[in-house]
């Protein structure tokens, strides 16, 4: 159908001539409602965003030089952390010259892992950037 003769047919119906598929060859247009359909499509991505869940990364600061009972308290976080499905940062944060022996540090998250390993998979190993030495932990997936 020609352009023009499209276009009379859409006003005679009281509706919009929407071009649906540009790049076709010819280019395919429909004969609607532009508002309704503008409309549908928003409360489409409405209910879409509705049932989406926002993973949040919640971050857990240790020390080098970290007591037990202190480890296990923010490891309990962790947990709580995994168990709501969010990503866990642990980080470890050295002062001064503790810097050098970023081994304990790295030993605290390596601790950490293992007291997890059936609730958390490591999304990114241990590294250390300047003074902080961060380990992501995401939740396991059910029968993984």
């Amino acid at each position: 159908m020609k352009p023009g003769q499209a276009l009379q047919l859409a006003d005679e119906q009281g509706l919009d001539l929407v071009e649906v598929a540009p790049g076709a060859k010819p280019p395919v247009c429909r004969i609607m409602d532009y508002g309704k359909y503008r409309y549908e499509q928003s409360k489409r991505a409405q209910e879409a965003k509705r049932h989406q869940k926002m993973v949040q990364v919640k971050e857990v600061k240790f020390r080098p030089k970290i007591d037990n009972h202190d480890f296990e308290f923010k490891k309990n976080h962790c947990i709580r952390f995994l168990k709501e499905e969010n990503k866990v940062k642990a980080t470890v944060m050295f002062r001064g010259r503790e810097v050098t022996h970023a081994d304990i540090g790295e030993e605290i998250l390596r601790r950490l892992l293992d007291e997890l390993k059936d609730l958390a998979a490591v999304e990114r190993a241990p590294k250390l950037e300047g003074h902080t030495m961060t380990m992501i932990l995401s939740p396991k997936k059910p029968g993984t």
